[in-house]
């Protein structure tokens, strides 16, 4: 199981330690975080204590209200069960009687150094969360994004890969990973593609080398990470073993339980694999808005017909 710390936290999100500073290494493994409203008030039937303790202004005011007796006691039953932190976001001011109990029981007490509207760090804090503790796997090839669309380019080593992806990035299109592609499951519909940050901004050409697509083509020529939507493999030309129909059948490839559209595209001398690229990536995202152009093809040959037979009929 991937885990993350809570120093982790600390850095990335630059929070201030008000306790438990001997307990930054507390381990995190769930991907959302929590708002103990129920349990201050004694519900504790379906309390996650594994995940992190996010305390905003709601349930702050509501401690400052309560007198230090049943304060005390509230408190308590949260503190006993040892989340692995407490994150308040409306400041530290007043916050003495809860760094007392973080520190008896060994639990981080963190603060944003700036009072921020909790609504807004949840999901900054999830997001990050999900993507530090998502399951991945890492696989050989290329990963563009290519008109706003997250495309996986692979095949055997030497069949073309890289020359393709540069061919995209000269017609505007964003590298995100080369050789090594690390996937990552963000939910049951999501793989997520981005580089091992040894490779990032990296593209690696035969007989040229290594070369920095940022430095050589901008800002532009590069992003760190994209939705993967389509899965394309590069392969030898192979004589009579393209495919002519009209519409092809899906097929997908199977990365973590996620099914990810694949199609395959023959490589030739003098063939535009960027250009086909470009049409599957474009052909993908106008089905998505539920045009599909052998169907219309199809409507107007049937429109065609029944237009030929009525005119047949009244002819005779």
């Amino acid at each position: 199981m991937k885990q993350i710390t809570v120093e982790d936290l600390v850095h990335k999100f630059q929070l201030k330690v008000l306790a438990g500073e001997n307990r930054l290494q507390n381990v995190i493994t769930q991907s959302r975080v929590h708002r103990p409203g129920l349990e201050f008030v004694g519900h504790f039937d379906f309390f996650p204590t594994e995940r992190v303790q996010i305390l905003g202004r709601k349930e702050v005011t509501y401690l400052h209200k309560l007198s230090e007796e049943e304060r005390k006691i509230r408190i308590g039953n949260i503190v006993h069960y040892h989340p692995p932190c407490f994150i308040v976001t409306s400041g530290e001011e007043g916050l003495t009687y809860l760094t007392h109990h973080c520190i008896e029981e060994g639990i981080p007490l963190l603060v944003t150094k700036q009072p921020e509207i909790t609504s807004d760090f949840i999901p900054k804090l999830d997001a990050y969360l999900i993507k530090q503790l998502a399951e991945e796997i890492a696989i050989h090839g290329v990963c563009m994004n290519v008109s706003g669309i997250g495309v996986l380019i692979r095949g055997n080593s030497g069949v073309g890969k890289s020359e393709t992806a540069h061919t995209l990035i000269r017609r505007g299109h964003r590298l995100v990973a080369d050789d090594i592609i690390v996937l990552k499951k963000l939910s049951p519909q999501t793989i997520l593609g981005t580089h091992d940050e040894k490779t990032k901004e990296f593209l690696a050409l035969r007989s040229i080398g290594l070369m920095n697509v940022v430095r050589m083509y901008g800002r532009r020529a590069f992003q760190d990470e994209t939705r993967i939507t389509l899965d394309i493999h590069l392969t030898k030309w192979e004589k009579d073993a393209l495919y002519n129909e009209l519409e092809q059948e899906i097929s997908y490839t199977d990365y973590m339980g996620v099914k990810i559209p694949s199609m395959e595209i023959q490589l030739q001398p003098g063939r535009d694999v960027a250009g086909l690229i470009e049409a599957a990536a474009n052909n993908w995202y106008l089905k998505q808005q539920g045009y599909n152009a052998a169907e219309e093809f199809y409507s107007r040959i049937e429109a065609d017909l029944e237009k030929s037979g009525t005119q047949g009929s009244s002819s005779q």
